[in-house]
């Protein structure tokens, strides 16, 4: 933090802005939420970063104790990046964040979201009443990466990687599953129209791409 602006006020939240509150930081930790990544892997979930920004704000996270920097065994052999597991506590902040915003009167529709961003949202979104009683695991087939739900009456897990037995598996464009989960374009017309494909059980997939509403708009009120 040598050289970072400080706003010297002994408030805990404002220490934390002090850490956090660099343009792009709390994205780059959004970015990691999912697990490590390679600094390229950053780059493609970030795309107006610069590559200087990113180093920047890469070495604040790490000096600060948030992010940390490990090499992945061989064969692969990478440097990745990783939230600490102080950094990791972070999420729950996030995905608040991110449902405080979604109420945000302004909130322009339509903007790109990365692929993390929309496994993230429903993470955020996610309605423990609508999902009751849904039991089984969906596999997510998302823009070539893939990650995974496990539906247990009420829970979810949500990680990356592939599932170890899917009952159902989805694909699609990130702008396919923004328009049946968000945008209130109907599944069966999403996969009459080959925008979303789906293998196994598809009710159950219907169901899941059904358990993210979105909370009400904010009023000035």
């Amino acid at each position: 933090m040598v050289g970072k602006r400080s706003y010297e006020d002994g408030c805990a939240a404002a220490h934390a802005l002090d850490v956090l509150g660099e343009r792009w930081a709390l994205l780059v930790v959004r970015e990691l939420l999912l697990g490590p990544k390679r600094f390229t892997d950053l780059r493609a979930g970030l795309p107006g970063i610069s590559p200087n920004v990113l180093t920047q704000r890469l070495g604040e996270l790490e000096a600060a104790g948030v992010v940390q920097r490990r090499r992945l065994p061989p064969p692969a052999g990478a440097g990745v990046y990783e939230l600490t597991a102080w950094g990791r506590e972070l999420e729950s902040i996030i995905l608040a964040l991110g449902r405080w915003g979604a109420r945000s009167p302004q909130r322009k529709p339509g903007l790109p979201l990365g692929v993390d961003s929309l496994v993230l949202s429903w993470r955020t979104m996610f309605d423990a009443e609508r999902a009751a009683g849904v039991s089984g695991t969906v596999e997510l087939h998302i823009a070539g990466q893939v990650y995974h739900a496990r539906l247990d009456n009420a829970e979810m897990r949500l990680l990356r990687g592939a599932a170890q037995e899917a009952d159902a598996v989805l694909t699609g464009d990130v702008a396919a599953f923004v328009a049946v989960v968000y945008e209130g374009l109907r599944f069966n017309d999403a996969l009459r129209d080959g925008s979303l494909a789906v293998s196994g059980d598809k009710p159950l997939a219907k169901r899941f791409l059904g358990l993210f509403p979105l909370p009400q708009a904010a009023t000035s009120a």
